[in-house]
């Protein structure tokens, strides 16, 4: 494949960059808050699940001792 001249680079990249549908700030916002609050959701489950683990080892090693 050969190289592209610098310059034509630059123009297509250019032509690329004008296809490119960016989202309005609100889009922005929205999809920030939702994946902020995705994130708390699914580090809460992590923590129960962590927390019934724990429990359920502990009980397990305390039988034996």
């Amino acid at each position: 494949m050969a190289m592209a001249n610098p310059m034509e680079f630059v123009r297509q990249v250019r032509q690329e960059m004008r296809k490119v549908t960016w989202p309005s700030a609100r889009e922005t916002a929205v999809t920030t808050v939702m994946v902020l609050i995705m994130v708390a959701l699914t580090a809460l489950f992590f923590l129960a699940v962590d927390a019934v683990l724990s429990w359920g080892v502990r009980t397990i090693l305390d039988l034996g001792g």
